[in-house]
């Protein structure tokens, strides 16, 4: 077992000085990034210094006593398979590269921006958590190029693989009690993933209530409180929000039109979770979404459009 020596609040504190114009950080290269060098910024730990979890153990629902009704998962059903990853795992490793059949699965969580992603790759794809971060989001790198990956913007952006895109799949962030109502048979992320960590402790004190930001961003907007959730969708052209605070305002599900597509965008005000579906000709299909932080939305996304109630009704 290795023991964590890691204390994360501690280390975020490191950022590149632009006067040094470094070209490399936690020994991966920066030259022609996709994004503004200066806007790369070292979170304090070390490559790898947050271990990512390269073998998942996975225990049934008989077997989970370290989880509280109230905690958090990131709830998978994909390929047959349907599994939850618990947050208060998660933001200790942050990376789960795990596999369903012979289809891999990066599963991602920033505790900084309260992103949870997951997307498809290939089998035998690994990726690690490099110490760095974009607009206060994790940068993955995948161990085959030593390319850097935006979470959020799902798409490399130093290295080989630069330009190419991460396929998200269905993520949802809900409580323990509600994923194991819903989904009875689920598969569980176990604790045992090799390393002694205080999975029971929250690892960043009260940033997750604070207005404060550990890194600086791109852009900010003060519409809502910093770290107010949204639920939001990136398909290229069609970039929105939705505020759970302004889901909480109407009724669920909420039905919206977009041009030619229309949506249906569910809320569990008890839950303080939510997803989507896009109504087609054969149906309802649940898309990918990505639950986060306002202030970490808007930094990537300061041109999308946001959902509010019409306060006139």
């Amino acid at each position: 077992m290795q023991r964590a020596t890691i204390t994360l609040l501690g280390l975020l504190a490191v950022t590149v000085s632009p006067g040094l114009a470094a070209r490399t950080l936690n020994g991966f290269a920066l030259d022609g990034a996709l994004v503004p060098i200066r806007e790369i910024h070292s979170g304090g730990p070390k490559r790898d210094g947050i271990p990512a979890i390269d073998n998942p153990e996975f225990v049934g629902v008989a077997q989970v006593g370290y989880l509280d009704d109230e905690d958090r998962v990131l709830g998978i059903d994909f390929e047959g398979a349907v599994r939850a990853y618990p947050v208060k795992i998660l933001n200790w490793h942050e990376i789960v590269n795990d596999h369903v059949g012979e289809v891999g699965v990066l599963v991602s969580y920033c505790p900084l921006c309260g992103s949870g992603m997951a997307f498809r790759v290939a089998a035998d794809a690994r990726f690690g958590v490099s110490g760095l971060l974009y607009n206060s989001d994790m940068l993955l790198y995948d161990r085959a190029t030593e390319s850097l990956w935006s979470q959020i913007m799902g798409q490399a952006i130093t290295g080989p693989s630069k330009g190419r895109r991460l396929e998200p799949i269905v993520v949802r962030h809900t409580s323990w009690k509600s994923w194991r109502e819903t989904h009875p048979t689920t598969l569980v992320l176990s604790p045992r993933a090799g390393h002694a960590m205080s999975y029971g402790r929250y690892p960043y004190g009260n940033y997750e209530s604070s207005r404060r930001l550990s890194f600086p961003v791109g852009e900010r907007n003060r519409r809502y409180h910093p770290k107010e959730w949204v639920i939001g969708i990136d398909e290229g052209e069609l970039v929105r929000a939705y505020p759970l605070s302004e889901l909480a305002l109407t009724e669920s599900p909420l039905r919206d039109q977009v041009g030619d597509r229309e949506f249906l965008v569910h809320f569990d005000a008890q839950d303080r979770s939510g997803w989507i579906e896009e109504v087609t000709p054969g149906g309802l299909v649940e898309i990918p979404s990505i639950r986060a932080f306002w202030f970490a939305w808007y930094a990537f996304h300061p041109d999308g459009e946001v959902f509010q109630v019409d306060p006139s009704g």
